[in-house]
């Protein structure tokens, strides 16, 4: 289980150990495996898939009864309500990763993207908001990149309108140095937060591409955008 760091953030490095999400996460590299723009899919999506087994262990679970063809059997059943919150459009291959293990979860989906002005100023702009009511429910935000952290930031304020979830879990397959320290800083004052990371990359560039990373989640994913 993951250890604690002294508050009620917990961060999560995959990339500290080898596992099958390291595999993915180098084959989500490799500029020639890239050009299989399904294969690039199916890696994110395995890594969601991974990463809920993961999250999975964080959950309170209740014994319940159950009837087999013989006889009444206890079992452990996940009890927690469960959101699963993507960030369009390059979340949605992760996502599906996601749901397809929690499969009872509901559902949100935010667009929320960087506008640059001609002097460098970043806004992020949020168009889209489609969510169920997050009060006392186990909210988990998905994204593949992390580069800045301020998508992140805003979406999970403008979510916040439809409740306040009892604990969060922030899940992205690349994250930058300085995302994670923005999130730190950002959610500090917010109790029962874990971030998992498939693996976090030291830099970004001038356009705030995460360095190494794998370029755009999102082209990759469904093609070029005008």
């Amino acid at each position: 289980m993951p250890k604690r760091n002294g508050q009620s953030m917990e961060i999560i490095n995959f990339s500290e150990n080898n596992s099958l999400i390291v595999q993915y996460l180098s084959e989500l590299r490799d500029v020639e495996i890239q050009k299989d723009s399904l294969r690039f899919r199916n890696n994110i999506s395995r890594i969601g898939h991974l990463m809920a087994y993961e999250i999975s262990k964080s959950l309170h679970y209740s014994s319940k009864q159950i009837q087999t063809p013989y006889c009444k059997t206890p079992m452990q059943i996940c009890d927690e309500k469960i959101v699963l919150g993507t960030i369009l459009r390059a979340g949605l291959p992760m996502h599906q990763g996601f749901l397809d293990s929690f499969d009872k979860a509901e559902n949100a989906f935010i667009s929320a993207y960087r506008k640059r002005s001609d002097d460098g100023h970043v806004e992020i702009l949020t168009e889209y908001i489609s969510t169920p009511s997050l009060e006392n429910k186990t909210l988990i935000l998905c994204d593949p990149m992390l580069a800045t952290g301020l998508s992140m930031e805003h979406s999970y304020k403008a979510l916040l309108k439809n409740g306040t979830p009892k604990n969060l879990h922030i899940a992205c397959v690349i994250a930058s140095e300085q995302a994670v320290e923005h999130i730190k800083e950002a959610f500090k004052d917010i109790e029962n937060v874990t971030i998992w990371l498939g693996v976090i990359d030291p830099e970004l560039n001038e356009r705030s591409y995460i360095i190494p990373g794998l370029g755009d989640a999102g082209d990759l994913c469904f093609g070029e955008k005008l």
